[in-house]
């Protein structure tokens, strides 16, 4: 008799996003010829940057040819990519090693996937509103244990987060071994500052934890003092991995490419107290799951590099964090209760009159026609708040901030 993996009967069947749109198409029905507008969306809708197509199709045409034809790539990455990512860090002041960089297929699957060469026995932290993708991998691999009346998993402890604290992660009272930081956060867009980020590497030196940092709106900064990499903080190569994705600095959500940096210096122990440094754990998790991200896409990614890709790339941070700030501006007008929208593309509020999530998402959509993200899908301790993004059209984010302010 198979026996299946009953961890993962944990989970939802449905992503969240499949909720909304069951709840979206049931409107539709009612209402075909209805124009909505999707604040609540995630993913890009600019077009990709010029560059990065350009080098598609030079990459395309080598395909053609025997004597430029690219099978099986390195496992970690082509150098002509790697060489960019480590020039990138030295420009800030950073330097790492070239075997310390794996290029992945974008942030999520590595931020699943990094619980395969942890210890089952880990004590696993994180925020709370959160990603979902950080406590399903924890549920997933075995280690969450069982769920309270409070939907709490008893072998997961949960950061505080909340408008008291400005949606920044507290310090745990206890020791913990895994701990997942989101900076910009996404669902909040709120950010860690230097001097926060650096009370949790004192942590993790302090109690040999690891750092799992979800950097992937990095590039969305554009205030001083908040921190672009975990590696600006003294002592966090011993500490953290680093997770960046190009799906939301360059719109590569459809072409999937990302990388993660795992510093020499990040050890994790066996029961006896050896000391291995993680990366080489890594790479032989590669090596048998991951024959590497294509050498078009990686092509691509390596042209965002370059002067024009650099400017483009600008350009479309720019237009999404041009919405968010309107976004956070029409509705403090309000005097709703606004977080986010200045470092990150993500809009976070305070539902008006209390209400639910799932309540305020239907009044949204039934009475606005917008689409918002409930923040009861971050987590319990999400619900009263929703999730608005600078990802729409600059058109229509003008457009719903409007129908929602000639209303209230």
């Amino acid at each position: 008799m198979a026996l299946a993996n009953e961890n993962y009967l944990k989970i939802p069947e449905s992503r969240f996003s499949d909720e909304i749109e069951k709840r979206v198409n049931a409107f539709k029905v009612l209402h075909p010829t209805t124009k909505l507008i999707r604040l609540g969306i995630g993913d890009v809708t600019r077009p990709l940057p010029e560059e990065a197509v350009s080098a598609i199709h030079k990459a395309a045409e080598e395909m053609l040819h025997p004597e430029t034809f690219k099978g099986y790539g390195p496992l970690q990455g082509y150098d002509f990519l790697i060489d960019k990512i480590l020039k990138t860090y030295r420009s800030s002041g950073i330097i790492l090693d070239k075997e310390s960089i794996f290029v992945n297929h974008g942030a999520k699957p590595d931020i699943g996937n990094i619980g395969h060469i942890l210890g089952r026995d880990n004590i696993i932290a994180i925020a709370e509103p959160v990603y979902p993708v950080y406590e399903n991998a924890a549920i997933m691999s075995g280690r969450g244990g069982e769920i309270n009346d409070e939907e709490k998993w008893s072998n997961i402890v949960y950061l505080h987060c909340s408008k008291e604290n400005n949606f920044v992660p507290e310090l745990p009272d206890e020791r913990v071994d895994i701990i997942y930081l989101c900076n910009p956060n996404n669902p909040t867009g709120t950010v860690i500052n230097k001097t926060e980020l650096k009370k949790w590497v004192d942590y993790a030196l302090e109690n040999q934890s690891i750092i799992i940092y979800d950097g992937a709106y990095h590039a969305y900064i554009n205030e001083p003092d908040i921190p672009h990499s975990i590696y600006e903080i003294k002592g966090a190569k011993k500490v953290a991995l680093e997770i960046r994705s190009y799906s939301k600095t360059a719109g590569f959500t459809g072409l999937r490419c990302g990388y993660t940096v795992f510093p020499k210096e990040l050890m994790v122990y066996t029961r006896t107290g050896e000391e291995i440094p993680l990366l080489k754990l890594w790479y032989r998790r590669n090596l048998n799951y991951s024959n590497g991200v294509s050498y078009v896409v990686q092509r691509a990614a390596e042209a965002l590099y370059s002067r024009k890709g650099r400017i483009e790339i600008q350009e479309l941070i720019g237009y999404y964090l041009e919405n968010a700030k309107f976004i956070r501006e029409e509705l403090s007008e309000l005097g709703w209760e606004v977080f986010g929208g200045v470092n990150s593309p993500y809009v976070w509020f305070k539902t008006p009159r209390n209400q639910p999530s799932w309540k305020f998402f239907h009044e949204l959509l039934y009475n606005y026609n917008i689409i918002g993200m409930p923040g009861i899908i971050f987590g319990k301790s999400g619900d009263g708040y929703m999730r608005f993004s600078g990802f729409c059209s600059y058109e229509d984010t003008e457009e719903a901030m409007k129908r929602i302010k000639s209303n209230y």
